[in-house]
Order: structure tokens, then sequence, then C-alpha cells
């Protein structure tokens, strides 16, 4: 299987101090490794007889999300691995981060846009009033084809948000519009330029740094003093995709200030800041996690919580113990629980107390 170039760092859902941190390149070799890639593929890569685990690009992806799934699935995969004599995965809290990290990431850049309608937005923007494929235009413009961020999304990001104000400036004394871009249509536009003759054998690259130094970063770029309050980042959900993100940068360019330059390296920091913060606020209900502990017959094996306080170490949990807990459940009225991601959220909210 082949894999892109992916150094991702997500930082779990807990104070920065006690962060477990995921590595996607770790996590690809790992899914490899631990014969994942028998079943599953990821977005086209891979077997044919579980989902593909990359195609769900857009939709919310968080730790929890890939606990709750490893859960209710767990108990239909550790027979069907048996019969296909792949040994059960006996996953640590850090293999689980560096495979939530690889998955997350393949959803994220894998969001496939439209290159047609990318075409057709690329030039009703004014796009290629400026910009030619493969020469300079007589206006200055660099050449689509000397983009060094054709296939780096956060470097893409970066020029767009570093030379917006001559863009802008270059458009208004041509008499154009500047016109801001949806999510959906820089998406399409990505999709385009990356499917020309002379782009489409390249390969992708996402690779996001530092969580705790883009914080910093965020500070002293001057970010937060006006991202506070209702404006204030990360938000939950704020980016579901990289193209919302380039388009956030450009639509607000021209009231943001840019008191200094971003270095390429700073934009890494700093997009691994707000991606990954993103998860920092787990929702759940630590009432009703109490509740559910009893109500699905936890409590019968479970005198005390587990000791897990992070999905992390719960998805370690169910690879490690699960075959001994589905044994044991399975001679119970029980049976093997299935919990709602708001469940396992309510669960996880007793198990972080």
């Amino acid at each position: 299987m082949k894999h892109r170039t992916l150094i991702f760092v997500i930082a779990a859902a807990l104070p920065a101090a006690a962060s477990i941190q995921g590595d996607a390149s770790r996590g690809a070799v790992l899914f490899e490794q631990q014969k994942c890639v028998n079943c599953h593929a990821v977005n086209g890569n891979g077997g044919k007889p579980g989902p593909d685990l990359g195609k769900m690009a857009g939709k919310q992806f968080t730790p929890v999300t890939l606990l709750t799934d490893v859960w209710n699935h767990a108990p239909a995969m550790w027979p069907a691995m048996d019969a296909a004599g792949v040994e059960t995965p006996k996953l640590s809290s850090q293999q689980s981060a560096d495979i939530f990290a690889y998955l997350y990431v393949a959803r994220y850049s894998g969001a496939a846009g439209d290159a047609a309608k990318g075409r057709k937005a690329f030039i009703a923007k004014s796009c290629a009033e400026c910009h030619n494929i493969t020469s300079t235009n007589s206006s200055g413009g660099a050449a689509v084809m000397k983009w060094e961020s054709i296939v780096d999304s956060i470097e893409l990001a970066r020029q767009m948000w570093v030379h917006s104000p001559q863009m802008r400036q270059a458009a208004k004394d041509s008499g154009l519009k500047f016109q801001d871009i949806s999510a959906a249509e820089m998406g399409d536009m990505i999709a385009y330029l990356k499917s020309l003759p002379q782009t489409k054998g390249l390969t992708a690259k996402f690779a996001p740094a530092s969580a705790e130094t883009g914080e910093t970063l965020f500070a002293v770029k001057g970010c937060v003093g006006c991202h506070q309050g209702s404006k204030a980042l990360p938000k939950a959900g704020s980016f579901k995709s990289m193209a919302d993100f380039a388009a956030a940068m450009w639509n607000h360019s021209a009231v943001m200030r840019q008191a200094s330059a971003i270095r390429p390296e700073e934009m890494t920091r700093l997009v691994g800041y707000l991606f990954s913060k993103q998860f920092d606020q787990l929702p759940g209900d630590a009432s009703k996690g109490e509740r559910l502990l009893q109500a699905k017959g936890c409590n019968s094996c479970h005198k005390t919580a587990p000791k897990a306080s992070t999905p992390y170490e719960m998805i370690s949990a169910v690879w490690v113990h699960g075959p001994a807990m589905k044994k044991e459940s399975g001679a119970g009225k029980a049976g093997w629980p299935k919990l709602s991601e708001g469940e396992m959220a309510d669960l996880m909210a007793v198990l972080r107390k």
C-alpha cells in the first residue's frame, strides 16, 4: 500500500501536559503491520471486506468516534480475524493515537473535490486573469506550475494569506472584484489544479507540526488579540478539511492584520494547533455516564471504573482485554453492549473524573 508522506500530530482530549500525541506516519505503518489493511481500505487502497476508513471526509471524526466504532465492531472483527489467521492486535495507547492520526489525516485530506467545477470556479473567480497554468501572465502572476503549494494544502493556505494584500490591490487596479471563495469552491479548485497533466503525478503532502508550539505562535503573531470571545479559535469542528482553512484565510484576509509574515514552518505549527486542539473539549455528561455504567451492565464486572482517562487508553483496553471481556459478557444475560457516540462520550466523562 502506498502512503503519502504524512507527519501529523494530534493532541488527545486532555490538558496539553498530559496529552498523548499521535503521529500519522507511524499510524500508516501500524495500519499495515497490524493487518488492518487486509480488511479495510483507506481512500481505495487496501482490502474490501470492511468499509473504507478514508471515505468519511467532511464528517465529524474525533477520538471518541474511533473508540465507539472500535467498541461496537470489535466483537465481530475478532472471529473474522481468527478465521483469516490474523493475530488480534494488542495496541498501546500511543499506537491507538497514531492510528487515529493516520485515519484523521486520510479523511481530512481525502475530501474529493470536483475538478470540472473547480476549472469553472478558477475562471469565474478571476484566478485565471492573473495565473496561467504553464507560463507567467502578462500581469506578472506566477504560473500555476511554479506554485510549490500545488500539492501542499498547508502551504497553499499560507501563500494565499501572504499574497492576498497584493492580489487585492492587483484586482482593484484591473477593475476586478475581489471575490470570496467558499470551502466547497476551494476544494473543487484544488481538485482541478491537482488533476492537470503537469500535476496529477505529484505526491500530496499534509504535515502539520507541534500543537503546543503552534499555540505559542498563535499568541506571538497576535492572532489571539482578535480571536477572543465569540471569535475565539479553535472551536470544536471548526475545520473539516484544509479547504475550509484555506478559504477562511482568504476570505478574512482583508480584515485580519498581517503584522508580520508567516513562514512555511510557522504555518505548519499554527495548523497543528488549530486542527488538533479541536478535540480538547470533548462532550460528555458524567452523571449520565454513571447511569450508563449500571444500565449497560458494566458494573457487574467493573466494581471500580477502568483506569482509562483518554479515548486512546480505552481503544487500547478494547484490543488488549476485549476478547476476554467478550467471553465473559457472552456468558451473561447482557451480552456485549452497543454504545452510541454520545453514550461513549458520557462514559469517558466518568473516567476522566
